[in-house]
């Protein structure tokens, strides 16, 4: 059986460009929700975001990309760049078609859409950009950097709101089942401009605060919905054998997952996300006790709250196991919120050190860590769910800071 293993990571978060800074900025619990500052949010219920700054199209893309592309494919393309320098991997490498990308996205490019929704209505159908034919497209994240790095085998896009940044990695693990070499995953968002924030707005899952330190309280008495972010993560995901043999640096392993969908509204039969998460133990021939830290999805809602912690509770026990939520200093950020917490999970391994969820009372019977803890684990555990029903869960095994393990 194929082991499929990380080899590199490359971050775009509201509270950090690039790994290292994200990785400081989380264990320092620099926040990064804000006033959306990029136009006047009067007429809006919900009017924070946590929103990526300094980000420089032009210094950071080919400047044939920028008029092509909506800012969540910028991300993506800064971000996978990164993450395959990080992962050292040759790009002369001869066999292009052992080389894929399955990615994740929710809403695609809503900002390059806008714009020219604002042109055909403002200006006529002659201003409209011939680009919107898939500048607007959830799937154009994993041709873009196809086309870029000639990345020729196995493709594919997700789409699962918050779990799809799990499902594509998990997809990327089958390609290397499959024959793959290494795989580009992950996932990205960014839709914080106004038609994007109507259409979020409009699912009625959004804190309508003005505050930022209490906009967004996952599993606190005072939850009110969550706050919405851009950005998310690319990882190389590589057979491991193939790793070893070009001496790459192994960050941890993909050992499990799991995914399930929850009955319809309003069902007696209880949500799946237990499930997802047994499943993904048994993926990896694990149980519960093995977990040394959860990484949860925090929802935000009394409801979405209220199921993730009785579940931790059922699988764990009440405070049976360290659960945090750094997400809670940039916002949920859909398919990009789950490769994070896979980075940010593998760098706890790595480094010995659980990452905090500042500012949080617990009402419910969970370890929530509220200051960077120090801890020996080797086993993580990754929740995520997405609107309507999805559950997925990610089991990773951590290499530490040796990579002849």
């Amino acid at each position: 059986m194929t082991t499929a293993v990380v080899t590199g990571t490359g971050v775009v978060a509201p509270n950090g460009l690039g790994t290292e800074e994200f990785w400081s900025a989380t264990l320092q619990g620099r926040p990064a929700i804000t006033p959306i500052d990029g136009y006047d949010t009067t007429a809006f219920p919900s009017r924070l975001a946590g929103q990526v700054r300094d980000f420089d199209d032009a210094g950071r893309l080919p400047s044939r990309l920028v008029p092509q592309t909506d800012r969540m494919t910028r991300f993506a393309l800064a971000a996978a760049d990164w993450a395959l320098a990080d992962a050292a991997l040759d790009s002369g490498y001869p066999d292009r078609t052992a080389l894929g990308v399955i990615t994740a996205a929710a809403a695609g490019g809503f900002d390059f859409g806008q714009r020219e929704l604002q042109n055909l209505w403002g200006s006529g159908p002659d201003h409209v950009s011939a680009y919107m034919s898939f500048a607007w497209f959830y799937a154009v994240n994993t041709g873009q950097i196809s086309i870029k790095h000639d990345l020729r085998g196995p493709t594919g896009v997700v789409v699962a709101e918050q779990a799809g940044g799990i499902d594509a990695i998990a997809q990327a693990r089958r390609a290397l089942r499959g024959g793959a070499t290494a795989v580009l995953t992950g996932g990205m968002e960014s839709s914080l401009s106004p038609y994007g924030m109507a259409a979020r707005i409009a699912s009625g899952r959004l804190s309508t605060s003005d505050d930022p330190e209490r906009a967004y309280l996952p599993f606190d008495p005072a939850a009110s919905g969550h706050v919405p972010g851009e950005g998310g993560a690319m990882l190389v995901l590589e057979d491991e054998a193939h790793a070893r043999a070009r001496g790459a640096t192994v960050l941890g392993e993909i050992a499990g997952y799991g995914a399930t969908f929850d009955p319809p509204p309003h069902s007696v039969r209880p949500a799946n996300l237990g499930r997802a998460a047994e499943l993904a133990l048994a993926d990896a021939g694990l149980s519960t006790d093995d977990v040394d830290v959860v990484f949860a999805d925090a929802d935000g809602s009394v409801e979405g709250d209220r199921v993730e912690a009785e579940t931790l509770v059922r699988l764990f026990g009440p405070y049976g196991v360290p659960v945090t939520a750094p997400k809670t200093l940039i916002g949920r950020l859909y398919s990009g919120g789950a490769p994070l917490d896979v980075v940010l999970a593998l760098l706890a391994l790595r480094e010995g050190v659980i990452p905090p969820t500042p500012g949080i009372t617990p009402g419910h019977p969970l370890d929530l860590v509220s200051e960077p803890r120090p801890f020996h684990g080797t086993t993580a555990l990754v929740l995520a769910r997405g609107h309507n029903g999805f559950n997925s869960a990610l089991v990773l095994r951590g290499r530490g800071k040796d990579t002849s393990e």
